[in-house]
């Protein structure tokens, strides 16, 4: 147990896609017993084993399918299998597995910016399941982000050349020295189209600056539509703590909107 543990933790700390395979329950003639693990990574067996043979073949093939699905709200899925009619062994035993997916299709957020929000939003991010981006062209502000395996920093002169870097799927928050750089980013962004989530940190006089000089630089209102200004959801105070919080929480609202998550809390404020 210690070493599957321990395993594991690796895996998690080194941000490795990988699905934990344990039988959990056995019936009848099994080549193994319950409570044994196996660690799957894109490569294939990383370590342990559920019984080798024909069973762990077919959970083998299993998890890398697991690995590969895109539907990110289902990390977990149970299995029962008679060896003999769904594995085509000879033994008249059964088997229930258990798959675990970790760090499979990643919640991808995007930072411009390392200044006062982004130093107390990013530890709050980097409690949750998803992989942060920070870049920004002052070397001194990003060197006080927190080290973390989920964390990745980025030192940019030139940070609207980034922009193609980045997948559609990423959360992408603009949140450098101010409008002056947060424009040209958000425009570049925006004449690419297709960003799942974009936004630019700012207040309510800010955003509709800026979609006015968006207007007259030639973009459509479609294009114009696809940002929120300001960021985070209509709560808290302007100090740096609470809009982190609120911009956390409008996030977490948005990835579950987009994946078809619904919770029975209570309805969620406005989002302005």
């Amino acid at each position: 147990m210690r070493e599957a543990l321990q395993r594991i933790q690796e895996l998690l700390d080194s941000g490795t896609p990988f699905v934990v395979v344990t039988l959990v329950d056995e019936k009848g003639s099994t080549p193994q017993d319950a409570g044994s693990r196996m660690l799957v990574i894109n490569s294939g067996r990383h370590w342990g084993t559920v019984g080798g043979g024909r069973v762990e073949a077919k959970a083998l093939n299993v998890a890398a399918e697991f690995l590969n699905e895109s539907n990110p709200t289902h990390q977990t899925r149970l299995v029962h299998w008679s060896l003999n009619k769904d594995v085509g062994m000879t033994c008249g035993g059964a088997v229930t597995l258990f798959f675990e997916r970790h760090h499979a299709h990643p919640w991808t957020i995007v930072i411009y910016g390392a200044g006062h929000v982004a130093q107390v939003l990013i530890p709050l991010l980097l409690t949750l399941d998803c992989r942060v981006v920070c870049l920004d062209s002052r070397e001194e502000w990003l060197g006080q982000l927190p080290a973390s395996p989920k964390l990745e920093v980025r030192h940019e002169p030139d940070l609207p050349a980034t922009v193609e870097s980045f997948p559609e799927t990423a959360f992408v928050l603009l949140m450098t020295q101010g409008h002056a750089t947060d424009g040209p980013i958000l425009q570049r962004f925006l004449e690419r189209g297709g960003q799942v989530f974009l936004g630019a940190i700012g207040s309510r006089a800010k955003g509709a600056t800026i979609r006015k000089e968006l207007a007259e630089s030639g973009l459509s209102e479609a294009q114009i539509s696809g940002f929120y200004c300001p960021l985070g959801l209509s709560l808290g105070t302007n100090h740096p703590q609470e809009i982190a919080i609120s911009i956390t929480a409008q996030l977490l609202h948005e990835r579950d909107r987009q994946f078809g998550i619904i919770h029975t809390r209570n309805s969620l404020p406005e989002v302005v």
